[in-house]
């Protein structure tokens, strides 16, 4: 599906005309999950899962078949500023280790069933350092919502998106400081593993870049402050609402790209859930600041989409549940 819009204006408008909940499906697969075989509520948040699933795909007893994962790569100007324990030759290291399959996220794709695709964005351009000038122009940034956009199969029924690239937790803490607010030691953490010293490096240049730019505006926080596979993540979270495919966020990174659509357009991640909360130290003021509760907390601090990627088996788990369980009228079994 190609993506319909050329500049950022175009992207708000085409984000804000994004679908509702089918509000049929939705009725019908409460009105099923209140006659399984099961006592009200035992299932937790299973039922809540697999009820707002159906809703969005429009089907009171869906299936999931087709889940998607989608790693989308940069690089980033501000790794001049010493952010990360790792140099930025590993971004493009760590594409092709995707692109062979001996990565994490290869192994947790192919365990939930996954198809996973990968796009490096200019990784030989990195963005400029947003201590000095914005990250992007506007011709960059829409161009990369639009490889987001473009990259989600429609025929997929369930979405991850992940990333990699060397300094972009310290992109991801400026642009949630930006649009969710607070200081800037609120959003930075260690990332890749950096010392105090580090640490305080990666806090000062979210401070400078958030002192240099007009980031009022949630679509500018993204293009001043974030990286090219941000916005690509923003893209395809927005391209699965208006495919009615549900999305799975990830981690720290992942959830500051989703949290721009949050603030820019009111209800713009109704499609989705959070996998998992990560151990960087911000991602729950984030999941917070964009009103979501994590379905898993298993201490990961990798990124590459895995926590989202753990969280398929939870939601495929969930419809079958809801869609494969029998009616107490199927079974023959009292409800009363």
């Amino acid at each position: 599906m190609s993506a319909p819009f050329s500049t950022l204006s175009e992207f708000r408008d085409v984000l804000a005309a994004g679908p509702d909940v089918d509000a049929t499906a939705l009725a019908g697969a409460t009105d099923r999950n209140s006659q399984l075989t099961k006592p009200p509520g035992a299932l937790g948040r299973l039922e809540d899962v697999a009820i707002w699933y159906a809703g969005w795909r429009g089907n009171p007893r869906p299936e999931i078949t087709a889940p998607q994962v989608i790693i989308f790569a940069g690089n980033h100007g501000i790794c001049a500023q010493g952010v990360s324990a790792f140099p930025p030759e590993v971004t493009v290291q760590m594409v092709a280790n995707f692109e062979h399959g001996g990565a994490a996220i290869n192994q947790l794709s192919k365990a939930v069933g996954a198809k996973m695709d990968v796009h490096a964005l200019d990784l030989d351009t990195p963005t400029a350092d947003f201590t000095t000038a914005p990250a992007m122009t506007e011709a960059e940034v829409v161009a990369a919502l639009q490889t987001g956009w473009n990259a989600v199969d429609p025929t997929a029924d369930l979405l991850v998106t992940g990333e990699m690239g060397i300094g972009n937790t310290t992109s991801g803490a400026a642009v949630a400081a930006a649009v969710l607010g607070g200081a800037p030691a609120d959003w930075t953490g260690r990332g890749t593993g950096v010392d105090d010293a580090g640490l305080a490096r990666k806090t000062d240049v979210v401070a400078r870049g958030l002192a240099l730019h007009d980031t009022s505006d949630p679509l500018e926080a993204l293009r001043c402050l974030g990286g090219r596979e941000l916005a690509a993540m923003a893209g395809a979270i927005a391209a699965a609402r208006a495919l009615r495919i549900p999305v799975i966020l990830d981690g720290f990174i992942c959830s500051a790209a989703a949290a721009v659509l949050h603030k820019t357009v009111d209800g713009a991640l109704d499609h989705t859930v959070a996998g998992h909360l990560s151990a960087e130290g911000a991602h729950r003021r984030l999941l917070d600041g964009i009103g979501k509760e994590p379905l898993l907390s298993l201490g990961l601090r990798l990124g590459e989409g895995s926590g989202g990627a753990l969280a398929i088996s939870i939601v495929k788990a969930a419809v079958a549940c809801h869609s494969g369980m029998a009616t107490f009228a199927e079974a023959g079994v009292s409800d009363a």
